[in-house]
């Protein structure tokens, strides 16, 4: 229930924030069309926003006869965290990650990407993947995948305001917008991204830690793997995808600055290892 009211509240944002950007862009006439694509775009993100995710990352869905041992350790954790068994999808990636998607268990998937496979060990690949079973079982791919959707449309926005401030229309159209509030919009939609990917809870990687630990039996395998993914990351960040979505994956994909990780979406990775440490089955 809490996780409904977090992706509502989600969602009347991005239509606060289209409505607001829309009037800067063009006014009267950029609230309108504002209006008709925040209604869209709901529409869209709840509905579509899993598959949305899974075509950015050029994610190819695999069967059991394509990749048995992936498809039955995704179908053994299935079981056991007893939920539908969801989609499996290939990402043709180096670097080593994966995340789990979709609206509900009912319509879930976990990604993985082949660095994933070539890097680690069968025990810390299914721990990885216990992981993932775990932010399904505990339904947070919704408002994961929602928030992404709308952190990259934010970053759409300000694209918008920065091409209408160069291109905007003369100052006697009464529809034009305000260039100082453009300038100001330019500014702040890139940590209102930001803030809304902070909105999803760091407690919610700890937890998806624990529960992956109990259901595959293995929290110093999965400990191992996110030494392995974050070191690796940092040497081959993902080439494919947006910042905005960085959230989703077990640990952050992108190259990070010293300042970002000041306002990372991921709790560290020393603790999360310790945590984990902790928990010897």
């Amino acid at each position: 229930m809490l996780n409904r009211v977090k992706t509502a509240a989600l969602l009347g944002l991005m239509t606060a924030l289209f409505l607001f950007f829309g009037n800067l862009v063009g006014g009267y006439t950029g609230l309108v069309i504002a209006l008709v694509m925040a209604v869209l775009f709901n529409f869209g993100t709840y509905w579509f926003s899993d598959k949305i995710i899974l075509r950015m990352y050029n994610a190819q869905e695999i069967t059991r006869d394509a990749a048995p041992e992936l498809y039955e350790m995704v179908e053994n954790l299935a079981r056991k965290a007893e939920i539908p068994m969801p989609k499996v999808y290939l990402i043709p990636e180096d670097t080593p990650n994966a995340f789990a998607t979709g609206r509900n268990p009912k319509n879930s998937a976990v990604a993985v990407t082949s660095g994933i496979l070539q890097l680690l060990d069968k025990d810390e690949i299914y721990a990885v993947l216990a992981h993932e079973i775990g932010h399904i079982k505990n339904r947070d791919t919704l408002i994961m995948t929602v928030a992404g959707a709308l952190a990259g449309a934010i970053s759409f926005l300000a694209d918008m305001l920065f091409w209408n401030s160069l291109f905007g229309r003369s100052s006697d159209d009464k529809d034009s917008s305000n260039p100082i509030l453009g300038f100001i919009g330019i500014l702040i939609a890139p940590f209102v991204a930001m803030l809304i990917q902070l909105s999803i809870s760091r407690s919610r990687e700890f937890i998806a830690d624990e529960t992956g630990a109990r259901l595959s039996g293995k929290p110093l395998s999965l400990a191992s793997a996110l030494r392995k993914i974050e070191m690796w990351s940092s040497r081959i960040p993902m080439q494919t995808g947006n910042q905005a979505t960085a959230h989703l994956f077990i640990v952050n994909p992108f190259s990070a600055s010293n300042l970002s990780a000041l306002f990372s979406t991921h709790p560290s990775t020393a603790e999360r290892i310790k945590r984990l440490e902790a928990m010897r089955l």
